[in-house]
């Protein structure tokens, strides 16, 4: 079980203390990623780090009594929230760098086509070619007018 002391701060999440740490399995709950009922208190039990911080601010703020929490408290002392600015950062961080990488990529593709295009026709205009002239049969200038 976990208790839960609160001083008057904007944010109840910016000064948020543990009475008594639990020793009670998260993963034996029955419940969801928010919410689980442990059986040996018999409060639910919420997990702050899998709300939003308006969500957790709303339930530190309105609760009444006993409150049993589960978080996850980052190096710098701030709770980590399931819309926590910093961990979008770092997802956008690493989607923003694989798509700089895969257009890199791409441009590259289309660079080496082009300038190979460029070679080839070059090798090929120097190419000297030999054979019999083939002179157009009566027959086909007939049908094409000629």
């Amino acid at each position: 079980m976990i208790g839960v002391f609160m001083s008057g701060f904007d944010s109840p999440l910016d000064n948020l203390k543990i009475a008594s740490p639990c020793s009670a399995n998260w993963s034996a709950m029955q419940g969801d990623e928010r919410k689980r009922h442990c059986a040996e208190c018999k409060l639910n039990v919420y997990n702050l780090s899998g709300m939003t911080r308006y969500d957790a601010e709303n339930l530190l703020r309105l609760s009444e009594g006993r409150l049993c929490i589960r978080y996850v408290r980052r190096a710098d002392g701030t709770i980590l929230t399931q819309d926590c600015p910093v961990g979008w950062a770092k997802v956008k961080q690493k989607v923003s760098i694989f798509a700089a990488a895969a257009f890199s990529l791409v441009v590259s593709l289309f660079a080496s086509i082009f300038i190979a295009s460029i070679f080839s026709k070059k090798m090929r205009s120097h190419e000297p070619l030999m054979g019999a002239i083939a002179m157009p049969s009566p027959t086909q200038e007939r049908r094409t007018g000629v």
